[in-house]
């Protein structure tokens, strides 16, 4: 089972990887300047100021951040979009995968064939299958 669970992180990983890497690219060729477009041709990839007055001044380029912001933000949506789906998948097949019922004699209502008490009327349906600790 374990073997299992680290070949399926391992896939992950990889995967995310590719995927990041794919942002990336739509991130630095699309997004950023369909931005620069909105707002007015400004760059954001190329945003920095620097500190010092040296020749070797320390520059600061926010624009990267802001580009990895919204990196960030689009893996975020794509995982979240991704797990809500496969959570709507699972949810659909354990509701297919219902436990075939009976109608309860007395009430009408469907029970599980298994049970031995109808939960909406309270009754025992038959004496002989109920657990003698229960009885």
């Amino acid at each position: 089972m374990s073997r299992g669970n680290a070949m399926d992180l391992a896939v992950a990983v990889v995967i995310g990887a590719a995927f990041t890497a794919i942002i990336n690219s739509l991130v630095g060729d699309l997004v950023t300047p369909l931005i620069s477009l909105i707002t007015f041709n400004v760059d954001y990839s190329s945003l920095q100021f620097s500190v010092g007055d040296s020749e070797n001044p320390a520059v600061f380029a926010y624009g990267h951040l802001i580009q990895a912001i919204i990196n960030f933000f689009l893996v975020a949506l794509v995982i979240f979009l991704d797990i809500k789906g496969a959570n709507k998948l699972a949810r659909k097949q354990i509701l297919n995968k219902a436990a075939p019922t009976k109608p309860c004699p007395y009430c009408g209502t469907p029970i599980p064939e298994t049970a031995v008490r109808c939960p909406n009327c309270t009754t025992i349906l038959e004496l002989s299958e109920v657990p003698e600790d229960v009885r």
